[in-house]
């Protein structure tokens, strides 16, 4: 039955035999008539998959397509943070300044004297252990300071305090220069793209050694304003005070130079830090509010936790309970029911019962993932497996340990010359020292390869690498890395087809087989017919269609190929109208590979 329409339709699932009838105008009797030509029993009222609703539209030709049900996670979560904030919506707000850095080069103790707190005493051994948030007024306007531990056993945090981050201040002891934290530091603000301001600390101490830590920051591609470089450079102390007013001003500065807008009109979103659970007040989570204002009593979804904002207090004063957060604000927040993964984005929702059902099927999901184990990262060998799968990888990720600098500067050259504008190499740590713990960790976070070079992992780098499935490929001659990658990296270029020509045959006589089609007497006028080409068939100097070669026999038997000179019989595929004197032409479509 045909039954033309002039509009499109849209019919969503799940959709019921009434629901059909409604958005196409066809009968409810009509419809279940037609399933029951299909072998179908239907009442009005069951309902209809997706595969019979696409039978049914070709039944009644209608214009039609049929789209899924959105999920909750699409009408809600990505609802919220996919809106566009309207230009007028946008003001002002304050930077998020994250303090990065190796450990014991005064990256607390630094931030102890712009907050005139008392940090580092506090913490176990004087390191930091956790993440924390602070936001201060100044006469220039408020800023959000984020503390990250410096240790290596913190790599993660690091990365989360980068990742949320407006500007990063580097602080470099200027008597100890670069460190292994130092390098990994300087990778992590890069893979967030934000602008570096570098701290040269302790610079009270004798036997400070400027000239040399700012050639080793220009090593890793920090090059000072000094040297026309864009990184600026300032000095410090802690213990004296001395270059904390030229670093408040210098971070006012870049923050005013990047324009950074929020709408506090909006319902929130932004990341939680740290999350805990303490005796007497449940989940308190450390947040920071990105984008929107978060109120008491507000719905937040974070993760696969979810619940009502009961309380929230200032992060530098927990005495101090706020009633609302706006952008770049941090606060302590109580109220959700379980601890979220500390990095998780939140979100504000109007419905708590929708926040719980996503939350809980998140839950469901994060379940089941861990039940099927460990995912898979890159490998030199999966990477072309994994390029044509859908979620292609146009950039190798790679972290490179190295015995020594001169190692490290070789390996960057010989990298430097594999350019190619569809794939890349992009070096995300070059460091000095054996594989640790923390380069695994960087590169599950990065889906990345480890290469090192005369230096091998540790036992617990070892372990880990196998628990998370990170790749560390050791060498030591470097064109054998470089030829590895290179070899990698060109399996990622997709390849050319060429057409090869295999030869003619001319049609002299066919033969109508019943239950067969129609064969085709030919003689090879040159080259060679083989079984699994394609054949372009041309009557009257034009190529009428292309088919495939379903059968080729010489005399009775099947066979591979036929060269010039003989006879065969030839029968296409899905094609019957090969008339006497038509031209079989057939080729093959060979994959080239590609090179640098």
């Amino acid at each position: 039955m045909t039954l033309a329409r002039v509009n499109d339709i849209v019919i969503e699932t799940p959709c019921t035999v009434k629901d059909f009838s409604g958005a196409t105008g066809v009968g409810v009797a009509v419809v279940i008539k037609e399933l029951m030509k299909l072998g179908m029993m239907k009442t009005m009222n069951q309902t209809l998959d997706k595969e019979t609703i696409e039978l049914l539209i070709m039944s009644f030709n209608l214009k039609a397509t049929v789209k899924e049900q959105a999920t909750l996670e699409e009408q809600y979560v990505d609802a919220v943070i996919n809106e566009a904030d309207p230009p007028e919506s946008l003001i002002p707000r304050a930077p998020v300044v994250t303090f990065l850095g190796h450990v014991d080069h005064g990256k607390t103790s630094l931030l102890d004297r712009i907050l005139n707190l008392h940090v580092v005493s506090g913490e176990k051994g004087g390191i930091t252990q956790h993440i924390r948030t602070y936001r201060i007024d100044t006469p220039g306007g408020a800023v959000t300071f984020v503390d990250t531990p410096g240790h290596e056993a913190f790599t993660e945090m690091r990365a989360r305090g980068a990742n949320c981050t407006d500007i990063a201040v580097l602080v470099v002891a200027a008597d100890d220069g670069v460190m292994p934290q130092t390098e990994e530091a300087i990778s992590h603000a890069k893979a967030a793209g934000v602008p570096i301001i570098v701290a040269l600390n302790k610079m009270d101490l004798p036997g400070v050694k400027r000239d040399k830590v700012i050639q080793e920051l220009a090593n890793n591609d920090l090059t000072p304003s000094e040297w026309g470089g864009d990184v600026e450079i300032v000095e410090t102390s802690a213990i004296t005070g001395m270059g904390v007013d030229t670093l408040l001003d210098t971070i006012l500065t870049v923050a005013e130079l990047s324009e950074l807008k929020a709408n506090p009109d909006r319902a929130a979103d932004g990341v939680v830090l740290e999350a805990s659970l303490q005796s007497g007040e449940g989940v308190v989570c450390k947040a920071l509010v990105q984008n929107g204002t978060l109120h008491n009593g507000d719905v937040v979804l974070c993760g696969a936790s979810y619940g009502r904002v009961r309380s929230m207090t200032d992060t530098l004063d927990p005495h101090k309970r706020l009633k609302e957060a706006g952008p770049s604000v941090p606060v302590t927040l109580v109220g959700l029911d379980v601890a979220p993964e500390a990095g998780s984005r939140f979100i504000v929702l109007e419905d708590v019962s929708v926040a719980r059902q996503i939350a809980e099927e998140r839950a469901k999901r994060a379940r089941a993932i861990e039940l099927a184990g460990t995912p898979s990262h890159v490998t030199l060998e999966n990477l072309f497996e994994r390029m044509n799968s859908a979620k292609a990888q146009q950039t190798l990720n790679v972290i490179i340990r190295a015995d020594v600098r001169g190692s490290i500067e070789a390996i960057r050259k010989e990298m430097s010359k594999l350019e190619h504008p569809e794939v890349k190499v992009k070096i995300l740590q070059a460091t000095v020292g054996g594989i640790t713990e923390a380069d695994v960790y960087l590169a599950d976070a990065s889906d990345a390869i480890i290469a090192g070079f005369n230096v091998v992992p540790d036992e617990g780098a070892r372990a880990l690498a196998e628990t998370k499935k990170v790749q560390i490929r050791r060498y030591d001659i470097i064109y054998k890395l470089t030829e590895d990658i290179k070899a990698a990296l060109e399996g990622m270029l997709r390849p050319i087809e060429q057409v090869k020509e295999l030869g003619r045959a001319l049609v002299q006589r066919t033969f109508n087989i019943s239950r067969v089609g129609v064969i085709a007497g030919c003689r090879v006028l040159y080259g060679t017919i083989e079984r699994d080409s394609q054949v372009r068939v041309i009557r009257d100097s034009r190529v009428i269609g292309e088919y495939a070669l379903d059968t080729l026999r010489r005399e009775k038997d099947d066979v591979k190929e036929v060269r010039e000179g003989y006879e065969c019989g030839i029968k296409l595929k899905n094609f019957n109208d090969v008339k006497e004197g038509d031209i079989l032409e057939a080729y093959k479509i060979e994959e080239v590979a590609r090179t640098f």
